[in-house]
């Protein structure tokens, strides 16, 4: 079993994160000074390092639906132009110093209307954002590239909209689409016209399916809805059984799944926090990289989960005995399934993520 890698050395590989929440990431800080900025009185304390604890303590509840109230909190004070170029930047930044080259953040546009602004002017407002905090990275060192993926709410009704809104915006800066929310009441074939849209525009989507509800969730998504990605995907754990000699048998959308090389954007320790999986020595990751399912690694939401991508690496090699050639292709699954153009993610894995890789592997040997 390899040594595992620490937080440290993994923060200095080229990764890249797939399934990020702008609305779940701010820096506790940033919540507090905000909430003041706006008059928001409903945070549990004004203490970020207090804070902190309690996005981390209250998102441990091994629900997704009590998970998913810590963001009344976030999107209460992203309500301006200001405060959501500001989020923004500082992901980006944030994302760059633990070492991440390519990122999709992914929000709802539709939760950030409270103050008055458009649909367009909140696109605009995170793009701004992401812009600046990409020119703050490279001016300390840091290159990172990103994308926006414009979310829709699986449990209301404007997801047709938002569509149109991420296909508008798709040449300035709009990777891709997205729904999310809680997945128990709200399949996502309730938004097959928003689908059937994209794919008729020849535009990438990933959806929320397979992490609180099992197995019809995915089926759904692939193969009523044509998604690109699984967002999490962890359910489909599901449909594989392991033999008495040891030998694993998967079922017919497991099968599936693999032959297709459909994306699963697993995040281990949001997992947990939801009860998806009792630990992250459980974590289906282990069983799914050895069947050599696309997976990837991500983070979900770092405020709530109190973490990084190179804290989520850290912990898989802790948990598997991942080494290098084990990050690297958990890392490069991730960069061939970018909403990015073939050339472009060639690029990024032949000019940045191959050789940053070599370079570690050969100060190791050393």
């Amino acid at each position: 079993m390899n040594q595992p890698l620490t937080v440290e050395q993994i923060r200095r590989a080229p990764k890249v994160l797939l399934h990020d929440h702008l609305d779940g990431g701010l820096r506790p800080a940033t919540v507090v000074e905000l909430a003041r900025e706006v008059g928001y009185k409903d945070l549990p304390t004004y203490d970020a390092q207090e804070l902190g604890r309690w996005f981390r303590d209250a998102s441990d509840s091994g629900s997704l639906e009590l998970y998913l109230e810590t963001f009344a909190h976030t999107t209460a004070v992203m309500q301006t132009r200001d405060a959501l170029v500001r989020v923004a930047a500082e992901a980006a930044e944030d994302l760059a110093a633990d070492g991440v080259v390519y990122a999709e953040q992914r929000y709802a546009p539709e939760q950030h209307l409270e103050g008055g602004l458009t649909l367009e002017e909140v696109v605009e407002a995170v793009q701004e954002g992401l812009e600046l905090g990409e020119k703050r990275a490279a001016d300390s060192g840091r290159s990172i590239r990103t994308g926006q993926l414009v979310t829709a709410m699986r449990h209301a009704a404007r997801s047709s909209e938002i569509a149109e809104l991420a296909v508008r915006y798709r040449d300035a800066g709009v990777a891709g689409f997205d729904i999310a929310g809680a997945e128990a009441g709200n399949p996502p074939t309730r938004h097959l016209d928003a689908f059937e849209y994209l794919r008729r525009e020849n535009f990438h989507f990933t959806i929320h399916a397979g992490e609180a509800f099992g197995l019809p969730s995915i089926w759904e998504a692939l193969q009523w809805c044509g998604c690109d990605r699984l967002g999490h995907g962890v359910r489909i754990i599901d449909d594989i059984t392991v033999t008495e000699g040891g030998a694993p048998r998967l079922g017919r959308l497991a099968q599936y799944v693999r032959d297709k090389r459909v994306p699963l954007e697993m995040c281990p320790s949001s997992n947990v926090q939801t009860g998806a999986v009792p630990s992250v020595a459980e974590h289906p990751i282990g069983l799914l990289r050895d069947l050599r399912f696309r997976v990837t690694v991500n983070t979900d939401n770092r405020l709530q989960s109190g973490t990084s991508l190179s804290e989520e690496f850290a912990a898989l090699s802790a948990a598997f005995g991942y080494g290098w050639d084990d990050v690297q292709w958990f890392t490069v699954n991730a960069m061939k399934s970018a909403f990015l153009p073939f050339d472009e993610r060639l690029a990024l894995i032949n000019g940045v993520i191959k050789p940053g890789f070599a370079q570690l592997k050969w100060a190791a040997e050393r």
